[in-house]
């Protein structure tokens, strides 16, 4: 595995292309081939749209001198689905996080259940999938004793096997919160984003997206079976990255880190959450002339022009695509 302390910068050395094969673009942001057919299938209605899983994804952040580093993972450039991209931390909501009796800090549930656009246990449920996913893939543990303290270094042999047993179900959330008599600290999170993967895509995911500040005494690291190496960047660097070509990502992986990147220090841009915007982002599809054109509603720069007629590969890896906005597969 690789460290989560790498410290290779993301824009320069640390490059998304699968396989060693050159983007053929502008940037690092692709799609599936199989994206006109099932546009054209659900225009029809030959296809019926699947429900969205409910996901959450934490972009964690330490102050680096000239502004905030995110935390991000690369998945294995081995697998089938977005291989080689950038995402953050996160995956889906275990059926168990909207347990009642979790111990909690911080905003109210009904607080939360108003932000994020969901009933109080939808609400408590993606908050505890939030910081479940990032000790699962990440090591850091937003949680303490108490409302007023977080736990410090979670290495030790008796965390990696509650961790573990987090990650393979065996336990859940509240149940480990519980046997270490910690409160879940929902105020270190900041709600930043919501995205809600395209209509016509076969998995799909309705995903809220965190700030979050990593805790002191703690450090990140790679404990994601799906990822091969991590890295602390800078937004800007990141977004660099994309715009070479160099780094694949996910429409809601580079739209974040433009965001981020206005941000002076980690704290602004948790103080800057409350204030952003949670209408989720759904992508369109329509046909033009001979084209079928794929847009995201307020972000204009992944608009693309889909020949549709058009079902071959394109010339590199494509499977960075916003199927799933955290970057892995949730369960």
């Amino acid at each position: 595995m690789a460290n989560g302390q790498a410290n290779d910068q993301a824009s320069g050395q640390a490059s998304g292309r699968a396989s060693g094969q050159a983007s053929g673009r502008a940037n690092g942001q692709w799609y599936p081939p199989e994206w006109p057919d099932r546009i054209r299938a659900l225009a029809a209605g030959t296809i019926t749209p699947v429900t969205p899983k409910r996901a959450a994804t934490v972009m964690l952040l330490k102050d680096a001198g000239t502004g905030p580093a995110v935390h991000m993972l690369r998945r294995r450039t081995s697998m089938a689905f977005a291989g080689g991209a950038y995402a953050y931390p996160g995956g889906g909501v275990d059926p168990r996080d909207d347990d009642r009796d979790i111990g909690w800090a911080g905003p109210t549930r009904a607080w939360w259940a108003n932000r994020l656009g969901v009933d109080e246990a939808g609400a408590q449920a993606i908050v505890c999938a939030a910081v479940r996913e990032t000790y699962e893939e990440a090591g850091v543990l937003l949680a303490g004793p108490t409302g007023a303290s977080v736990v410090g270094d979670t290495t030790g042999a008796d965390w990696e096997a509650d961790r573990a047993a987090l990650v393979d179900r065996e336990l859940s959330f509240a149940e480990f919160l519980d046997r270490r008599g910690l409160v879940l600290r929902s105020d270190l999170l900041g709600a930043w984003a919501r995205w809600i993967t395209p209509e016509f895509e076969s998995r799909r995911y309705d995903t809220w997206f965190f700030v979050a500040a990593l805790p002191e005494g703690q450090r990140t690291r790679n404990a994601s079976t799906e990822a091969d190496r991590t890295v602390w960047v800078t937004p800007a660097e990141a977004a660099a990255g994309y715009d070479k070509g160099e780094l694949l990502m996910m429409p809601p992986t580079i739209a974040t880190l433009r965001g981020l990147a206005a941000c002076g220090t980690a704290a602004e841009a948790l103080a800057s959450a409350p204030g952003r915007d949670m209408t989720p982002v759904l992508a369109r599809a329509r046909l033009v002339g001979d084209e079928i054109v794929l847009s995201w509603p307020g972000h204009d720069e992944f608009t693309k022009h889909v020949p549709s007629t058009d079902t071959a590969a394109p010339s590199g890896p494509a499977p960075a695509t916003p199927s799933d906005p955290t970057g892995g597969a949730p369960a």
